[in-house]
This record gives C-alpha cells, sequence and structure tokens, in this order.
C-alpha cells in the first residue's frame, strides 16, 4: 500500500515518541479537582428551529478560568424515558456546525450536544491572560507560563464537563453517552473520554495533537502543526531547550490521556495523512485499553472518509 509513515505491522506496535511529564496524573488529578470546584451556572436558551424532531437550545456554562462557553443542544421533542446522547467536537480553528446536521441522532432518539472551543470559530469566550506567544497557534500557548495555564487544558476540561453537564440532564441516560469527532476534534473525543470515563462509546477520527516529537522529526510540522516550528525558531533556535518543550507538550498530548479511557472506541485513520500522521494516531490508539477497533482508509489522507458516516451511525445506534 502507498506509504508516508512507517509500514502496518510498525504502526499496530508504535508507542508514542512525545516524553510523558512525571507529574503527569498529579497534574490532570489537579485539574479535575479545579473543575470540581466549579459552578456551571448552566443556561439554556432556546433556538427556533422548524424542526419536528427535535428542541434547540443554545446552551452556555462557566468553565475553568471564568470562561463562558457556548454549545448548541438538541434534545428529541417527544421522549418518554432518559435516553442517550452524543457529543460532538469540530476540528481545529472552526465551530459547531449548522443545527440541521445534529437532526439524524437526534431522530434516533438522542439528544445532541455540540461544543464551540474556547477562542476559535464559535461562541465560546477565550479569557486568555497568559505569558509569552499568542501571536499564532492554540498548541503552544501558555507554553511559557505556568503548565496549567496551557490553552489545550481549559478545552481538554470543556469537554469533560459538557459531559457532565449532559449527563446530568433529566431526559439523558448518563450510562449511554457518546463522543465524536474529527482532527482537532478526535484529539477533544479522546481527552473528553479519558477525563469523563462515563462515556461509552466514542468515535475518534484522524485525531490530533498527539506525539508532537514524532511530527516535528517527521518534517510535517507544517499546516496545523506549523506553530511548533514557528516555537523553536522564535524562541529556542538551537534547540537547546527542545526536551523541556516536548515534555511540557505533553500534559497536552492525548496519547498519554488514552490509557484512562474506558468507552468502547471507534477510531478512524487515513494512511496517507500529512496532517496527522498516522504513527501520531496509533500512538494514542496502541495505549487504549479499552475495547476497540481501528478503520483505517489506505489511500485517504486527512479528508472525509467514503461510506464513514454510516458506519459511526450504525456504531453509534446500540447506544
Amino acid at each position: 500500500m502507498p506509504l508516508i509513515d512507517m509500514p502496518l505491522d510498525e504502526l499496530r506496535g508504535y508507542r508514542g515518541r512525545n516524553p510523558r511529564p512525571a507529574d503527569f496524573d498529579q497534574y490532570w488529578a489537579r485539574a479535575l479537582a479545579e473543575l470540581e470546584g466549579i459552578d456551571p451556572q448552566v443556561e439554556l436558551q432556546p433556538h427556533v428551529l422548524p424542526a419536528v424532531v427535535a428542541d434547540c437550545f443554545d446552551l452556555y456554562f462557566t468553565g475553568v478560568g471564568g470562561a463562558l462557553i457556548h454549545a448548541k443542544y438538541l434534545r428529541p421533542a417527544v421522549s418518554d424515558q432518559p435516553h442517550g446522547a452524543v457529543l460532538m467536537f469540530h476540528g481545529y480553528s472552526g465551530h459547531t456546525g449548522d443545527w440541521a446536521d445534529k437532526l439524524g441522532y437526534v431522530s434516533q432518539g438522542y439528544s445532541v450536544a455540540a461544543l464551540d472551543v474556547r477562542g476559535q470559530g464559535g461562541q465560546s469566550e477565550d479569557p486568555g491572560g497568559v505569558r509569552g506567544n499568542t501571536l499564532q497557534g492554540h498548541i503552544i500557548r501558555g507554553l511559557d507560563d505556568e503548565p496549567d495555564r496551557l490553552f489545550y487544558r481549559s478545552v481538554f476540561l470543556d469537554c469533560a464537563q459538557l459531559a457532565s453537564i449532559v449527563m446530568g440532564f433529566p431526559e439523558v441516560d448518563e450510562r449511554r453517552v457518546a463522543a465524536i469527532g474529527a482532527s482537532q476534534g478526535g484529539a477533544l473525543t479522546l481527552a473528553c473520554a479519558a477525563l469523563e470515563p462515563r462515556i461509552t462509546r466514542a468515535v475518534p477520527i484522524h485525531p490530533f495533537l498527539s506525539d508532537y516529537r514524532r511530527v516535528w522529526e517527521l518534517d510535517l510540522a507544517k499546516d496545523a502543526y506549523a506553530e511548533l516550528v514557528q516555537y523553536f525558531r522564535l524562541f529556542d533556535p538551537r534547540h537547546e531547550r527542545e526536551e523541556e518543550v516536548f515534555t511540557r507538550l505533553g500534559y497536552i498530548d492525548v496519547q498519554h490521556l488514552a490509557p484512562r479511557i474506558r468507552a468502547n472506541v471507534m477510531m478512524v485513520t487515513g494512511l496517507m495523512d500529512t496532517i496527522c500522521p498516522p504513527s501520531t494516531q496509533f500512538a494514542a490508539y496502541n495505549k487504549i485499553e479499552s475495547r476497540k477497533r481501528m478503520v483505517l482508509y489506505p489511500d485517504f489522507a486527512h479528508e472525509a472518509y467514503p461510506g464513514l458516516p454510516d458506519l459511526m451511525f450504525e456504531f453509534l445506534a446500540t447506544l
């Protein structure tokens, strides 16, 4: 088959290159304790959509750092008992998308909650306030501040908080909640399932934010990962702090969160992906200890995959 990374048999055993900080578990225990202490002040504002199957709402809540976080929330217009829910996470720089593209899962009898990542294309706030570079790129935001100020720490916690909020709604069965998303959304799917272990199914599609050092070593720190090269060129041109930088990025590397996942996972990977190289995706997949399945598209890159929406619908049909 075509090859842009490593042979498939090597991918199946690859365990990642990016260092894991020694205090990784304590870091996330502290983060979750902070989240537990936040009053989310959930607000549901009705949104008018002529859909007979769904009631629609703009959902707002207070996240870490006092940020006002937004999500679209849709629930079946008629529901006699608690039902499942699907959490949706979008790609880098994007937003929740249109209301109508969520109606398929609502018609299946599920609630749907789609998160706007703070500071990107939707309505969620990014309070900012970090030391260091903020010119471009969310991977490196907060890298020169305390580790607790890393941008994606807050985003990962937003995902877990949204899951907890949805699980607390009376119409939702907390034992039947799934997470799905592609690229950045794939990374957030993994992070959400890791930090909220009640998630029962997860579909991460070509996940971003995994194995940063491997990306750099492949000379693929471009496009979505371009800020890694930018950071070194501006702040460490001789790579004298290389080990320190990649170790700090390890706090927000989803491969290190993957062992926490308890959900049934269907990961989807294109073997010609030069945006999120297959090895970086396998680094996370190979560390998932729960039930899992890898769906491969050998001739496809970082793009839409034919037949995948149907596979996902089938995977979630028995949620």
